[in-house]
C-alpha cells in the first residue's frame, strides 16, 4: 500500500513508477489485473446488452456448467451473472435429491428449472451428475446409470425441438491444478465450505472420473447438443473465453465492443469436442 504523502508528490507517469520500484511492487502484476478487469467488464456489458435481447425475442436459454472439482465453475458462473438482471436470470444449484425426488423420473427436478420465454439459466452442475460423478461416487446403480445414457441423447434433443438453447460447458483442469486448489480451499477459512468429502476422493479416483467423462462424452455429444470443452488451468481466462464463447452464439443487436474487444473465443482455450481433441484433464 502506498501512503497520502507519496501519492500526493505524483506529478507524472514515472513518479509513480518510482514509488512502485521504491515499494517492490510487481507492475507486471498490477498490469494484468486492469486489462482482466477492463476485458471483463466489457464482456459483461455485452452479457446486459445478450440478456436484453435474449427477453425481447422471448428465448429459453440454459447454460450447463461440468467438470471437475475445483475446474471453476461457480467462479465463472459469478462473473457471468455478476451484473445480470436477477428477473429474467437464474442460477440453478441444486442439492441432494430428497427421498421423494429419489423415486421420481430422473430428470424431473431438472425440468422444473428449465428457463422460461425471456430468461437464462446458468446449471451450476446439472442432470450430468449422474454421467460421472454418481456412478464414480457409487451414488447410482448400474441400471440407474445405464438408463440415463440411453435417455438423455432424446432428452437433449426434444429441448432443442422445443427451441430450448442449451449450451454445455465442460470445465477441464489438470491434476496438478486440482491439488493445488484444493490445498487453498483448506487453508483459506472463507473457501472451507467448498470442501467436501466428495472433493477429497477427486484425486484418489481420477483416473476414474477420466474414463466416465470419456464415457459421457461419446454417448452425449450430438450435433445439436455438442459439448464446449473450456480449458480452466487459467481462471481468468476460463472466465473471459467462456463469456466469449456464449455471446458468439448469438446475433444479438446493440455489440458495442466491436472496436474494443473481440467476442470470438480463443480456440486454444475454448473448443467443441471432438475424439482427439487435446484435453488436461486426462
Amino acid at each position: 500500500m502506498y501512503t497520502r504523502e507519496e501519492l500526493c508528490k505524483v506529478k507524472q507517469r514515472k513518479d509513480l513508477v518510482q514509488i512502485a520500484e521504491q515499494n517492490e511492487t510487481d507492475l507486471s502484476k498490477i498490469i494484468r489485473n486492469q486489462r482482466y478487469e477492463e476485458e471483463l467488464r466489457l464482456l459483461q456489458t455485452e452479457l446486459v446488452n445478450l440478456q436484453r435481447w435474449v427477453a425481447k425475442k422471448k428465448l429459453r436459454v440454459a447454460v450447463l456448467f461440468e467438470g471437475r472439482d475445483a475446474a471453476g465453475k461457480g467462479g465463472s458462473i459469478k462473473r457471468f451473472v455478476e451484473h445480470l438482471n436477477p428477473r429474467s436470470m437464474r442460477v440453478v444449484a441444486l442439492s441432494k435429491p430428497t427421498e421423494v425426488e429419489s423415486g421420481q423420473w430422473y430428470f424431473r427436478r431438472y425440468i422444473k428449472e428449465l428457463p422460461n420465454p425471456g430468461e437464462i439459466v446458468f446449471f451450476d452442475r446439472s442432470w450430468y451428475n449422474r454421467a460421472v460423478v454418481e456412478p464414480v461416487m457409487g451414488f447410482c446403480n448400474t441400471e440407474q446409470y445405464d438408463r440415463f445414457m440411453v435417455q438423455v441423447p432424446g432428452f437433449e434433443h426434444m429441448l432443442y425441438e422445443d427451441g430450448v438453447i442449451l449450451i454445455k460447458f465442460w470445465f477441464s483442469i489438470s491434476k496438478v491444478e486440482q491439488k493445488k486448489r484444493f490445498k487453498s480451499r483448506m487453508k483459506n477459512p472463507l473457501k472451507q465450505w467448498k470442501f467436501s468429502p466428495v472433493d477429497m476422493k477427486g484425486q484418489e479416483l481420477w483416473d476414474r472420473y477420466t474414463h466416465y467423462k470419456e464415457q459421457m462424452f461419446s454417448k452425449t455429444h450430438t450435433t445439436f447438443s455438442p459439448w464446449i470443452i473450456v480449458k480452466t488451468n487459467n481462471k481468468r481466462e476460463a472466465r473471459l473465453e467462456s463469456i466469449r464463447y456464449v455471446l458468439s452464439k448469438f446475433p444479438y443487436q446493440d455489440r458495442r465492443t466491436k472496436s474494443l474487444t473481440t467476442i470470438l473465443p480463443d480456440p486454444n482455450v475454448v473448443a467443441r469436442y471432438y475424439r482427439h481433441i487435446e484435453q488436461i484433464d486426462i
